[in-house]
């Protein structure tokens, strides 16, 4: 059976391992120095005052959208082309989750089509930074704080990515046109914890509240008191009292789990790197194909300053003369795995059922999701795995 190169994966080091080993071997498993660690180098890596790490990206976004006080009755418009989290966490506060369509090239939200689809009732704007590329957030911003609307930037794919607007460079996570921003560090992504998650913020009210509300809520300072007046022993606050001041969940992420993020810190620019390097020599070997489109960049995204999650061609099946499940199928046969990244969030049955939405809501992200192919990109592939998927890619017009 021929060995499958899949579409991604982590790359654990020795030097991961021996730092999770110490981590098993401290006084800590779960909330200890580790985590506070992370956080405090995530945010400097990113350039935001606050980082607070997360059990997931959803977690994150569900955390942003409360601290930001969207509630029910509100909207929350998201783009048509990513993962299910990405609208859900609107539902998951009891928002109407709604979605724009998105630029044709870049598959990101397109500002034009966010403010078309703007309604009295929008609240917040979750702009996705779609493979790694960001978003056009400027103009993004410019729409959205115009009508005192939140914008929680989706940048899961983009640990690391910049861009540059008005002759600056801005890293993801830490320009001024996201009020908050979420990462993700699931396997696939860009650098792992295992799952995990982070949101950035210059914001202190709102980063003091997610810790808050990813522990349940609790509090061990500033006490309100528990409401009984006269019983001294209930009343007592000694050095075991907390207090639970919101409705708040357990989203918080383990010193196991930060040992590792430590850990993958220290080679994340070797990782973007070889993205990079992986990325163009795609660009070269698959250009000049007719049925086939490779990334494209737009609004500030430029490519040197991507960090390239995902390496996402638009094939033309038709001309191909093949469905994409026989395509993926024959790739998969030749060691070549790939995936499909996403379905239009709108068109699943849940969405279609709670909101009535229907195909044709968001055509460009439609179309691109009937061509969409995402082919192999992970920072261990060898030189000779990339040149066996260009070779295997090209000969599916033999």
């Amino acid at each position: 059976m021929t060995p499958v190169i899949p579409y991604g994966r982590q790359w654990i080091s020795d030097a991961d391992v021996e730092k999770v080993v110490a981590a098993l071997r401290s006084d800590f498993l779960t909330c200890g120095p580790r985590v506070e660690e992370f956080e405090q180098r995530f945010a400097q890596f990113v350039g935001a005052r606050y980082a607070v790490a997360m059990n997931s990206a959803t977690g994150a976004l569900h955390v942003a959208l409360a601290v930001g006080g969207v509630k029910p009755g509100d909207r929350v418009v998201t783009s048509a082309n990513t993962f299910l989290a990405s609208a859900n966490c609107a539902a998951f506060v009891g928002a109407t989750p709604d979605f724009a369509d998105v630029d044709p090239v870049s598959g990101n939200l397109a500002p034009q089509a966010l403010a078309r689809e703007w309604r009295t009732d929008t609240r917040a704007v979750i702009p996705v930074a779609y493979a790694g590329q960001p978003a056009d957030m400027p103009a993004i911003a410019e729409i959205a704080r115009a009508r005192g609307a939140l914008v929680v930037e989706d940048a899961c794919h983009a640990v690391g990515s910049a861009f540059r607007h008005a002759g600056a460079e801005w890293r993801v996570g830490g320009h001024p046109w996201a009020d908050m921003t979420v990462f993700s560090f699931h396997p696939v992504k860009t650098m792992t914890t295992g799952e995990g998650g982070m949101l950035v913020t210059d914001n202190d009210e709102w980063a003091t509240r997610a810790r808050q509300l990813r522990a349940h809520g609790m509090v061990r300072s500033g006490f309100e008191g528990l409401g009984v007046e006269g019983d001294a022993e209930i009343s007592e606050q000694g050095p075991w009292y907390y207090e639970m001041r919101d409705l708040g969940w357990n989203y918080r992420l383990t010193d196991l789990q930060c040992a590792l993020g430590l850990s993958q810190l220290d080679r994340l620019d070797a990782f973007i790197g070889r993205r990079r390097e992986i990325v163009a020599r795609y660009n070269a070997g698959l250009s000049g194909i007719d049925w086939l489109q490779t990334p494209g960049l737009a609004g500030p995204a430029v490519a040197e300053l991507t960090s390239w999650h995902l390496y996402t061609v638009q094939i033309d099946f038709a001309t191909l003369g093949r469905t994409r499940t026989a395509v993926m199928q024959e790739l998969r046969a030749k060691g070549v795995g790939s995936q499909v990244l996403y379905i239009p969030v709108y068109l699943q049955p849940w969405y279609r059922r709670q909101f009535g939405y229907r195909a044709g809501k968001c055509p460009v992200a439609e179309r691109n999701y009937r061509r969409t192919l995402s082919l192999p990109l992970y920072p261990a592939m060898t030189d000779e795995q990339v040149e066996h998927v260009i070779v295997t890619v090209r000969s599916l017009r033999n």
